[in-house]
């Protein structure tokens, strides 16, 4: 967090906040979290009462209180990212900034399974939602006005609501650019790939129902 804090006074994003969303872990996350709230002025931290890392993004967002708003996975810390997309954001070029591990210029070091996930599941975007990029997951940063309204009409929760977010705010004609990231696994996911297809698949079928025929409700955390 502190690497990350000054990193984002280097940007010139001095007047900053972090949020930490916490969702159902298994560890120390949320005690570390409520310390690092209590010790830094710039940290706010909150819990999802169930693993939902949808609501949770979700709730960060809502709750974010800047005109740009970066959303980082705890395990990168990318600060090129963050430099990169905020000249954008601030030029103009883009409301939303994707961070791609799929585009040419990406290097993506995590294992091989992985690595295939991640085409495969963008693929089906593509063939079922006409997705137009290469990447909907992991690293975003954004001008919150332009977002807000997109988050809300959002409704599937987990790991499809960052697909639903770009598909929508794609659609909705929200300036969209992607650049490519690098990224490498600090960390084993505590959740096996193979256990997490069926809610995928479930939730990217409510996805499709509601983008093509406006149907679901929004599912909260």
């Amino acid at each position: 967090m502190l690497e990350l804090s000054r990193g984002l006074d280097a940007a010139g994003l001095v007047r900053h906040e972090i949020v930490i969303a916490e969702n159902g872990s298994r560890d120390r996350t949320r005690e570390i979290a409520a310390e690092l709230a209590a010790a830094h002025p710039r940290v706010r931290t909150f819990s999802c009462a169930r693993p939902n890392y949808g609501a949770a993004l979700r709730e960060g967002i809502e709750g974010a209180r800047g005109e740009y708003v970066l959303c980082e996975e705890i395990d990168l810390c990318d600060l090129d990212f963050h430099r990169r997309a905020l000249e954008l954001l601030r030029s103009g070029e883009a409301e939303l900034v994707i961070g791609s591990k799929a585009m040419p210029g990406a290097h993506d070091r995590r294992p091989l399974g992985r690595r295939a996930a991640t085409r495969i599941y963008n693929g089906l975007l593509r063939v079922t939602l006409g997705f137009h990029g290469t990447d909907t997951h992991g690293l975003k940063a954004f001008r919150r006005a332009a977002l807000l309204p997109v988050v809300g009409r959002c409704i599937v929760g987990h790991d499809v609501f960052a697909s639903e977010l770009v598909i929508r705010a794609e659609r909705e004609g929200v300036r969209v650019r992607e650049i490519p990231v690098e990224l490498a696994e600090k960390r084993a996911p505590s959740v096996r790939l193979l256990r997490r297809v069926p809610k995928v698949l479930h939730n990217l079928g409510r996805l499709m129902a509601a983008i093509h025929l406006g149907v679901g409700r929004r599912e909260d955390g």
